[in-house]
């Protein structure tokens, strides 16, 4: 009789996160096969668990599946953990559960931490449809053209992306996407975690430091999918005279700008009549 593969995830950054279920079936394991055996084997040693573990990652997977497998069918259990987080989740570990399947073998994922879950639910950001994409090709060109092709998805857009390419990342998000909400989340569940939620052209401009791997939240496509530009009162000032010095009247240059910039007609009107105050 066949073992069991077990998919086990591993804690974010919360050791706390680690539950029952989880420390259980590690102790059932024959033995663990994972992405890199010296964080496995750091968190065993946290739980007071002994085990061997076999390396399986992303360049060896493919090789080292069949023995895994082999020892699957003679009956051994077996649990595979990357990282941090779920396997097969932008980490190594499908090829392995794929092969398990198609062997008749059993497959058990367990419940645990998600970045992109956590992530998603805290950032203020419509989750009820939701796009996980992981992460985006490193180079600039590659990545705008898989940016083109979501660009007009009508979900919310989940990405995970490093610190080292942040920035350009964001500069190619506002460059195709325009305007939109984003939440970044960072450090989850650690001491320091942080949700900075903004827009990407604020984030674009701001050109802040990150530390840490991070989550990007990003708003649905919609057809008036530019968010709001808060624009300064010179801003409102200059477009009014220009509108006016045009021959456009008061009232069509104030709602044109109003419509156009998605600013607020109130204030528009306000400040019209401020300049206008030492005329009337």
């Amino acid at each position: 009789m066949s073992g069991n593969l077990y998919l086990i995830p591993s804690p974010i950054g919360n050791m706390k996160d680690v539950s029952p279920r989880v420390q259980e079936t590690l102790l059932l394991c024959d033995y663990i096969a994972c992405e890199d055996t010296r964080n496995t084997l750091k968190l065993l040693n946290i739980l007071g668990i002994r085990k061997k573990c076999v390396s399986c990652h992303e360049h060896n997977e493919l090789k080292i599946s069949p023995s895994i497998i082999k020892d699957l069918k003679n009956g051994k259990n077996i649990g595979y953990l990357s990282d941090a987080g779920y396997p097969c989740i932008s980490d190594p570990g499908h090829l392995l559960a794929k092969e398990a399947i198609n062997n008749n073998i059993t497959v058990v994922p367990l419940s645990g931490a998600s970045a992109f879950l956590n992530a998603l639910v805290g950032s203020g950001i419509d989750p009820s449809k939701f796009l996980f994409y992981g992460f985006l090709n490193s180079k600039s060109e590659d990545r705008k053209k898989e940016l083109n092709n979501l660009k007009e998805v009508p979900f919310t857009v989940v990405f995970y992306e490093s610190p080292h390419r942040i920035d350009k990342t964001l500069e190619d998000i506002y460059e195709v996407f325009g305007n939109r909400k984003i939440t970044i989340a960072r450090e989850l569940t650690k001491i320091h975690e942080e949700f900075i939620r903004s827009t990407l052209k604020d984030l674009v401009e701001e050109k802040r430091e990150y530390i840490g791997e991070m989550v990007l939240i990003i708003n649905k496509y919609t057809a008036s999918e530019e968010v709001s530009e808060e624009l300064s009162d010179e801003e409102i000032t200059k477009y009014l005279n220009t509108l006016l010095n045009n021959g456009v009247s008061s009232k069509d240059a104030i709602t044109s700008l109003a419509l156009l910039k998605k600013t607020n007609k109130n204030r528009i009107k306000a400040i019209y009549y401020s300049l206008n105050k030492d005329k009337n």
